[in-house]
């Protein structure tokens, strides 16, 4: 039997999880609405995958997020006032509502900024990651991108310069199939995504990114490699997005997958699998569930509340943070 300590870590992987999820069920939910008017990227389907990395890290730790970026946000610890407030474009938005959806950032959580140019998130971790081997720092940096990520110049380069100083980085690479509407077999060769990290002579592990546990095991021995000098790691995460590529609706009448293919990964929801998990040890019954969602829904009606009142930027503000001085 686990321990309680065990249990109280399994039950807050699956709280963490469920809250992603209901957060943004209700983004998709009044999106219709118009009043958040930037495009959204969401992450329902993919939630583990941000979970089971940020459940290694300390608040200390510096993460880098791309379009796709609310699971990230949350999952390290991001306001959910700022958060939303930001996607309806509001001066209390966490960059002020200059950002919307796609730049969400918060600092003191380690969250340091969200990056919609594919692969624009990787060096930026591969820089602070420098900057705490240079200062003598035991704090990693991770840097979160899509499979589409790995056929941009910029990935190759940091890959090989991280590992070449031994830089304590992680490469997460969030393998969802997809770069919007075209699948991985159309763009890459047929061989795993590790083996980009062959041509760096650096570690590579691929996880379930559907599979909480699995996913916390492989970010936990990255980050004790980078902790202890060992440098950097390439990690793959095979995992699947339910929804469009923007936007808050499903897509499978377009054409480019097939309802089959979303149904076998439908039914391997990383919520209903830890779901299972916890039921079958007796941590979790429905009644536990119940709550946990009415708190977590009560959070959310209060931040969309908070975020619907608040004040939107000066025009007199809007040449500030411009150009650096």
């Amino acid at each position: 039997m686990p321990s309680n300590a065990e249990r109280d870590f399994d039950l807050n992987l699956f709280y963490d999880i469920l809250r992603i999820r209901l957060v943004e069920g209700e983004i998709a939910k009044r999106y219709a609405d118009q009043e958040m008017r930037c495009p959204v990227h969401l992450s329902i389907g993919q939630e583990a995958a941000a979970v089971g990395v940020c459940a290694a890290l300390t608040r200390q730790d510096r993460m880098f997020s791309t379009h796709r970026c609310h699971a990230h946000y949350l999952a390290k610890g991001g306001n959910l006032k700022a958060m939303l407030a930001e996607i309806h474009g509001k001066a209390s938005g966490c960059v002020g509502g200059r950002g919307g959806s796609m730049h969400l950032q918060d600092i003191p959580a380690g969250l340091m900024a969200s990056v919609p140019i594919v692969g624009g998130s990787i060096p930026m971790a591969v820089g602070t990651a420098l900057a705490d081997s240079l200062d003598g720092v035991d704090t990693v940096s991770v840097a979160c991108f899509g499979d589409a990520a790995t056929e941009e110049g910029v990935f190759h380069e940091s890959m090989n310069f991280a590992q070449l100083r031994k830089l304590p980085v992680l490469f997460v690479c969030e393998n969802n199939l997809y770069s919007v509407y075209t699948p991985l077999a159309q763009r890459q060769p047929a061989r795993p995504l590790t083996d980009y990290a062959k041509a760096h002579a650096m570690t590579a592990i691929a996880a379930d990114g559907n599979d909480v546990f699995a996913v916390h095991a492989a970010a936990a021995a990255a980050v004790r490699r980078a902790r202890a000098g060992a440098g950097p790691t390439l990690l793959v995460l095979d995992t699947y997005r339910w929804l469009e590529h923007c936007g808050p609706s499903f897509d499978n009448h377009i054409g480019y997958r097939s309802e089959e293919e979303y149904l076998g990964w439908r039914a391997q929801d990383p919520l209903e699998r830890l779901r299972h998990h916890l039921t079958g040890q007796g941590a979790l019954d429905a009644a536990a569930e119940a709550r946990m969602t009415e708190a977590i829904m009560a959070e959310v009606d209060q931040a969309f509340d908070y975020a619907r009142d608040e004040p939107l930027p000066a025009p007199a503000q809007a040449r500030e943070h411009v150009y650096a001085r």
